[in-house]
């Protein structure tokens, strides 16, 4: 018998080999005559015997959730199953249904239905420091397999069995977002709790949460969070973070500096960065910054914010700030009268400006490197008419992209043709729409057809695959170069840059010809 559903599958080949009752009676019949047989053998019946043969086929095997896709329930399972969820947010979670099993078709599904729910939960952790814990429901079967220190602790040789677990190192929501992980395979991180998740990650040794952690926290980057998160990337031990954040702290120095994470820092990543050749930065920036550090880091140690404290907590890090080579009239109208310089420091510095024969100093006297910044040429050529390149308050703009992170620190432009001239500038660096960083300023041009630069006040961060527009209205009198033979695409060192025509250029600049022929920029 070949049977076959109604598509066509699922084939099987039955045959059936059957004894007819005549047959029977006639085998009976003659194994009664012989008189060697015994009454049990004459007794038994021919077996019936079948086969069955299964048509294999190729396709793949189904899993639940192929075969049960999700659909929205009706009615009233969507009400229970927005309670649930809710339940677990609210860690409240006792489920009255005696099917809830049934409401979700994946294994997957229904285990999520566990995060956060006293339902068959085993253990407990009241997690958080004291006076801002909470208690947190958990099931030791899919801790373990989510943790190999979670196995250790339920499983392993020196496992103990309490009910409850103090973990006052972690934070809840950290805590919360980890199990998330652990029970739904849903990561859900915030800015404001990704490095406590991260310390989750790595306490508990979940691998692919801290690296989703660590991309959150490349992504976010910027100067404001930068020496916070190169303190925390040195404490997890992530090299490619804290590379990153070096990038973004030498590039964007004094923003950096500035910034209220930088007075968050602890001590030795304090003196990494005052040790840093690579600063963008001038000294004097470095020497209030590392001032105002010093008066948070009394509070913290519940100290007056006295000049001795702010001293005494700086130590020997403050012959890491190289206050020798800060302009005179910086150190003359800063650091001089401070307070934070000694007599006989203050008297020896301002001999090594002016002296011939320097004094000794125990600061460090030679200047910082420094970056040194690219310039991506786009043009091939350039050239000038008696009726080209002509400003009338027009905008010259283009748009650009990168293939790797890097931090525009400004444009050059062509000069006049026409001999020496001066020209007013207004940059603009947007990204849809939005200004990232713009300065006015002014450059004199020689007459030659070289680029001059003019600089934004501090880089401006520029991430990869993604447009930007850059901008400038030019005001002068005389002609300029103007660039031809335009490239839409660029090789500058390891960063790829791609140009397309903006629509805010109303002055004729596009890919093709016209001004800004450079970006430049740190990379």
């Amino acid at each position: 018998i070949l049977m076959v559903d109604e598509k066509g599958k699922n084939m099987k080949c039955l045959t059936f080999f059957l004894m007819l009752p005549e047959t029977v009676k006639n085998r009976s019949k003659k194994s009664s005559k012989k008189g060697n047989s015994s009454s049990s053998s004459s007794s038994k019946l021919p077996p019936v015997c079948y086969e069955i043969i299964t048509l294999k086929t190729k396709k793949k095997k189904k899993m639940a959730a192929d075969i049960f896709p999700r659909k929205k329930p009706a009615n009233t399972n969507t009400a229970a199953v927005q309670q649930y969820h809710q339940q677990n947010l609210n860690n409240n979670n006792t489920i009255p249904a005696p099917n809830w099993q049934g409401l979700y078709p994946t294994i997957r599904e229904r285990n999520a239905v566990m995060f956060n729910n006293d339902l068959m939960a085993d253990v407990h952790f009241v997690v958080g420091p004291p006076g801002g814990t909470q208690r947190l429901p958990g099931h030791k079967y899919v801790l373990a397999v989510g943790s190999s220190v979670f196995h250790a602790m339920f499983y392993g040789e020196l496992a103990e069995d309490k009910d409850e677990i103090r973990i006052p190192d972690v934070e809840p929501a950290a805590f919360l977002a980890m199990l998330k992980y652990i029970y739904c395979d849903e990561i859900d991180l915030a800015a404001d709790t990704v490095l406590a998740t991260l310390y989750a990650a790595k306490k508990y040794i979940v691998p692919h949460l801290a690296r989703a952690c660590v991309n959150f926290l490349e992504t976010s980057l910027s100067a404001k969070n930068a020496c916070v998160l190169l303190s925390q990337s040195c404490l997890f031990e992530e090299p490619d973070l804290t590379q990153r954040c070096w990038e973004v702290i030498d590039a964007q120095a004094e923003l950096a500096l500035k910034s209220e994470g930088f007075c968050d820092i602890d001590f030795q990543t304090l003196e990494s960065i005052l040790r840093r050749e690579t600063l963008n930065a001038k000294e004097i920036v470095v020497f209030e910054a590392a001032l105002n550090w010093a008066e948070v880091e009394c509070q913290r140690q519940e100290l007056t914010a006295t000049i001795e404290n702010k001293r005494k907590v700086l130590g020997k890090a403050l012959y890491l700030i190289r206050i020798p080579t800060m302009a005179l009239d910086d150190f003359a109208n800063g650091a001089a009268q401070s307070g934070i310089l000694t007599l006989n420091e203050t008297n020896d510095i301002f001999l090594w400006y002016t002296a011939a024969k320097k004094p000794e100093l125990q600061f460090v006297s030679k200047p910082r490197k420094g970056l040194v910044p690219q310039r991506c040429h786009r043009f091939q050529s350039c050239a000038y008419r008696s009726n080209q390149w002509r400003y009338r308050g027009r905008c010259d703009s283009i748009q650009f992209a990168v293939d790797k992170r890097v931090f525009i620190a400004g444009f050059g432009l062509y000069g006049s043709s026409c001999g020496s001239a001066e020209y007013s500038a207004k940059i603009e660096l947007k990204r849809q729409g939005v200004i990232l960083g713009q300065n006015l300023s002014k450059y004199f041009s020689d007459g030659s057809s070289n680029t001059f630069p003019v600089w934004f006040e501090y880089p401006v961060q520029i991430e990869p695959d993604t447009f930007y527009t850059a901008s400038v209205i030019l005001d002068g009198n005389e002609l300029s170069y103007f660039g031809q033979e335009g490239m839409t695409e660029v090789q500058c060192g390891k960063v790829t840059v791609q140009f397309q025509c903006s629509s805010d250029s109303t002055n004729g600049t596009g890919v093709q010809g016209g001004q800004i022929p450079e970006l430049i920029f740190y990379a």
